[in-house]
């Protein structure tokens, strides 16, 4: 149930003006006793929370969509600054590599360090990102990964947005979170609806751009939304069966229930689930229950949008210092029609403009949820932005 590839509206009612997206400042050098040598250790900020943590290498298994968390001990706070200073934008988590000494309420003059933004998809939140980020900060210590929860998504549900909830006011959304906190990046990751965020970022950002930023669209195209075939869970039949649920319920296995009597398949009905949150304070469980914690009225018209939203205009005319790449799952066949793929293949012989560019790549053995399908495919696509964009940086050094 596509809708045409109409071109969102110009006017966004929180954008008054293009939007500054600063990208690839210079990391500052780190010192040689900056982090403890033996342990591996990480930052996790979250709304303004920030939390210092060392992590052990044991995992688990994560059951709704079977990928590797890092199990954690000895999380004990570092250091809290005042918590709403930036709760009226977007809830987000930071998650940094053992290098990085940097936080958004440092002197100014000291520039951030590397920095990638990863976007999820619809009815996800930041913590779909979470483990594969925590891995690629072991892997790239000397940068840091921005989880979002993109607007009525997540913790960012209880921040009130103004309409229209669309592709072009999250992404703004997502370029005022990076304003505030001073961060540069250099790489934008979006899933599904995420894709089309990002690509909506990069044509909202100022031109031109400082330096270049490298765009990951994951298994999503820049126009005609094609869900729901071969048997697929739609996400719009999916938000409004949801929508017409009470809005408390007793369990998540009551919803798991009720979805999958509905024909929806069991793994999206789990995973579903994992947005209930317990409606009373934990030593009152023998009466409460469950509530959602995302807006499915705003996720609606935000899938609306995302069908709706055409951004070709931006991969047939890249801006200068940016590169688009595109990644299609193998088994993710219907998403694909031929029409796209030629005209992805016709903009990258177009973009030859040193620095930017268009590519396509295909991730193997994976459907729809890349990270969860198929986490080391994806792992080692995504490794070559990083290892690129850490030498040229070594070069500038």
């Amino acid at each position: 149930m596509a809708a045409p590839g109409a071109p969102p509206p110009r006017a966004l009612s929180a954008e008054p003006r293009r939007a500054p997206l600063a990208v690839g400042l210079a990391a500052p050098r780190q010192g040689a006793g900056a982090r403890l040598s033996r342990s591996r250790q990480e930052i996790v900020c979250s709304r303004g929370r920030l939390i210092l943590a060392n992590f052990n290498s044991r995992s688990s298994p994560c059951p709704p969509c079977r990928c590797t968390q890092v199990a954690f001990a000895d999380t004990k706070i570092a250091y809290e600054p005042d918590v709403d200073k930036h709760a009226g934008v977007l809830a987000y988590e930071l998650v940094q590599g053992e290098l990085v000494q940097w936080n958004s309420f440092m002197d100014k003059s000291i520039p951030d360090p590397p920095t990638a933004v990863l976007l999820h998809g619809i009815l996800g939140s930041g913590k779909n990102w979470g483990s594969f980020a925590k891995r690629l900060a072991q892997e790239f210590p000397m940068w840091q990964f921005l989880l979002v929860d993109l607007r009525c998504h997540g913790d960012s549900a209880s921040i009130k947005k103004r309409g229209p909830h669309t592709v072009a006011s999250t992404a703004f959304d997502v370029l005022k979170l990076i304003g505030q906190l001073r961060l540069s990046p250099r790489v934008l990751v979006g899933h599904s609806f995420g894709g089309k965020v990002a690509l909506s970022m990069v044509e909202q950002a100022a031109k031109p751009l400082p330096r270049p930023v490298r765009v990951w669209v994951l298994d999503a195209t820049p126009g005609k939304v094609r869900a729901g075939l071969d048997g697929e869970d739609h996400p719009a039949e999916l938000i409004e069966f949801l929508r017409r649920m009470p809005r408390q319920v007793n369990s998540k296995q009551e919803v798991v229930d009720a979805l999958v009597k509905a024909k929806f398949s069991l793994d999206v009905a789990r995973w579903v689930a994992t947005n209930l949150r317990r409606s009373s304070p934990v030593g009152l469980r023998s009466s409460s229950g469950f509530s959602w914690i995302f807006d499915l009225n705003g996720i609606s018209e935000m899938y609306k949008s995302y069908e709706d939203t055409n951004l070709w205009r931006v991969v047939d005319d890249v801006p200068r210092g940016v590169h688009i790449n595109f990644l299609k799952a193998e088994r993710s066949l219907h998403r694909w029609a031929l029409e796209d793929l030629q005209r992805i293949h016709t903009a990258e012989e177009l973009a030859a403009d040193e620095g930017g560019g268009v590519e396509m790549h295909l991730l193997e053995d994976a459907g729809h949820w890349v990270h969860a399908d198929n986490p080391d495919g994806l792992f080692r696509i995504l490794s070559s932005t990083f290892r690129v964009e850490t030498s040229v940086r070594g070069m500038q050094d």
